[in-house]
């Protein structure tokens, strides 16, 4: 195992990073969370601008940190978390696309499990399956969170992919009614991976940010702050 600092993150103390973490892709949401929602923040990493954050919650110590967009990027960042830096918990709040028409932007998505085309399960640890679920324990206190909170939330698959521009097929035809996703994203499948293998929790949370159905779509500001009802329900479930 290697020692910390690790080439990604630059925290020497392990003390600094909390046993949850709440993930977005963009580091400049994790940013504008951590000074929204936390007391006491303190900046804990800015390597190769990965910006993260540690605060407390309702008097509860969590840390915001961007994971970049992608399977590999978010692998190596939740990995390091994970088996470095004594993480148990990790939340991927991110975008998503709508494959359905049930799932309309702003809507939330609690994640059931991820599909991906991604060798990266199979690359990394030699697990076969296409379909990796998140954490159940983890995943039932977000379900319960979002209760407690009266936020509706819609579960079910989501598509993990590597092609953000996709020319070759059809993601309707070729993975929506196929493989039963009912939205796409890039991150959540390489995370459940890691959980797995280091016997940590890991969820994934999603608000709809465009729609293959209805062709709406959201601006970068808007996504930055508008989606405020998944990291609430993140916060909630501490």
């Amino acid at each position: 195992m290697a020692n910390i600092p690790t080439p990604h993150i630059g925290v020497s103390d392990k003390n600094l990073i909390a046993k949850t973490v709440l993930m977005p892709g963009d580091p400049l949401r994790a940013k504008r969370i951590a000074y929204q929602y936390l007391e006491d923040v303190v900046e804990i990493n800015n390597v190769r601008g990965m910006l993260g954050y540690t605060g407390t919650y309702k008097g509860k110590k969590v840390s915001i940190m961007g994971s970049g967009m992608g399977i590999p990027s978010i692998g190596i960042y939740s990995y390091e978390l994970f088996n470095f830096y004594d993480v148990d918990r990790i939340v991927r709040i991110g975008s998503a696309g709508s494959y359905v028409k049930e799932a309309n932007v702003y809507d939330v998505i609690l994640v059931t499990d991820a599909y991906s085309e991604s060798t990266f399960a199979k690359v990394a640890y030699g697990y076969e399956e296409d379909v990796l679920k998140p954490s159940k324990e983890y995943f039932d206190d977000l379900d319960a969170a979002a209760k407690r909170l009266g936020i509706d939330v819609i579960k079910g698959r989501c598509h993990s992919a590597d092609v953000f521009y996709r020319h070759h097929g059809d993601a309707i035809e070729d993975v929506c009614k196929k493989h039963n996703c009912i939205t796409v994203e890039m991150e959540g499948f390489s995370l459940f991976a890691n959980a797995i293998y280091a016997k940590k929790q890991a969820a994934c949370l999603l608000t709809i940010s465009d729609s293959f159905i209805t062709h709406e779509v959201t601006t970068a500001e808007e996504r930055q702050n508008s989606f405020n009802k998944m990291v609430e329900i993140a916060l909630e479930a501490l």
